[in-house]
């Protein structure tokens, strides 16, 4: 089988997925869902959880969590189901991360309205590393503001052609080829590059 890598860039409780290939190809390109309609709290667990006292939002988090695990762990499934049927197997999942700074207690969390948004981006990104490692798929973060200075040392000379092939892969898989897809493409390759460069040199 061919390796493949996915690229994620989440929002609130869904998010962007790109399949690419080590030729910077796109395999596939969906919106997941890691949450219900008819969820408590809807996208917004945190804030609904200001409403709560400590040890009811602690409960209510770890609940919605759980579901959304499962959620994740099924879109992702899916999509690794998909490429296998194309003889791909999905070897690496690059992940866009936000500042990356470290959350304190939930008790400061939820006493501080704007890490209330940051915990929120942060369970809906952890609930999907959570579902590749689940299915033995390792996940390689990038931060996003610096995932074109990470490309250009990384990939070098080849940087501007593959950053000019993933912009006009929107003409070839058609729209929404957003910001998004771009940066989660982006990330995939490079995950699956270093995956290549690393197996290359540990058998030369």
């Amino acid at each position: 089988m061919k390796s493949a890598a996915l690229g994620i860039r989440m929002h609130s409780g869904w998010g962007i997925l790109v399949a690419v290939t080590d030729a910077a190809e796109i395999l596939e390109r969906r919106r997941i869902s890691v949450i219900r309609n008819d969820m408590t709290g809807g996208k917004q667990p945190y804030h609904h959880a200001e409403r709560l006292g400590l040890a009811a939002a602690e409960k209510y988090l770890a609940s919605y969590v759980c579901e959304c695990d499962c959620l994740a762990r099924e879109e992702i499934q899916r999509t690794v189901s998909a490429l296998h049927s194309r003889r791909y197997r999905v070897a690496k999942a690059a992940l866009l991360l936000a500042s990356g700074r470290r959350l304190p207690s939930l008790s400061q969390i939820l006493a501080a309205h704007p890490l209330v948004h940051s915990a929120e981006g942060e369970l809906f990104r952890e609930t999907v590393r959570q579902a590749c490692e689940s299915l033995s798929i390792p996940v390689l973060g990038y931060k996003e503001r610096e995932l074109e200075a990470e490309a250009i040392r990384l990939l070098g000379d080849s940087f501007p052609r593959v950053v000019r092939q993933f912009a006009a892969a929107g003409k070839s898989v058609g729209p929404p080829w957003t910001a998004d897809h771009k940066s989660a493409a982006l990330g995939a390759y490079l995950a699956l590059t270093t995956l290549i460069t690393k197996h290359a040199s540990a058998t030369s």
